[in-house]
C-alpha cells in the first residue's frame, strides 16, 4: 500500500512577511551604522605629505582626533577643548586598557603645539599606540 506524503503543507502555512521586515530593518541598521563610522574621517583637513605614507587597508578601530587649521580638536565630529579631550582619552584607556589606539589627523597649517598637546594628552592617559596621519607625497 502506498503512503501519501503531503510535502507542500508546511510551506503553505509559513508567512514570509515578518522575515522580510526583519531583513529590511537589519539592512537599514547597517547602512546607518556604517555612515556614522565614516564621519570621523570626513573633516576637511589638509594632511601633510610623507613619502612613505600608505593607504589604510582595513577599517581601524581607533579613536580619531582631528585638528583643524586653527588648532581646534574634533572627536566624533564634536569640537572639544583640551581638558575634555583628556577625559575622553582617559575613558578610552579605561574601556580598553593596553589596547587603546589613537589616530591624530592634523591639518598641515595648524600650529605644531596643538599636535604636541594632543599627543601629550594620549601619553597622560597611558595610551601608547598613537599614530599621526599624512597623505602620500611625490618625494
Amino acid at each position: 500500500m502506498a503512503v501519501k506524503i503531503d510535502k507542500g503543507a508546511a510551506l503553505s502555512h509559513l508567512s514570509l512577511t515578518p522575515l522580510i521586515d526583519i531583513v529590511f530593518l537589519l539592512l537599514i541598521f547597517f547602512l546607518v551604522a556604517t555612515r556614522f563610522a565614516e564621519e570621523e574621517r570626513e573633516l576637511d583637513v589638509v594632511l601633510p605629505e610623507a613619502s612613505e605614507a600608505r593607504p589604510l587597508t582595513s577599517k581601524p578601530r581607533e579613536l580619531f582626533i582631528n585638528i583643524d587649521e586653527n588648532g581646534r580638536y574634533y572627536v566624533t565630529a564634536k569640537i572639544v577643548e583640551l581638558p575634555e579631550l583628556q577625559k575622553i582619552l582617559n575613558a578610552t584607556y579605561v574601556n580598553n586598557p593596553g589596547r587603546a589606539s589613537v589616530v591624530i589627523r592634523a591639518d598641515e597649517r595648524c600650529r605644531y603645539a596643538s599636535v604636541v598637546h594632543a599627543h601629550n594628552a594620549c601619553l597622560k592617559a597611558n595610551i601608547r599606540d598613537i599614530r599621526h596621519t599624512t597623505r602620500k607625497g611625490d618625494g
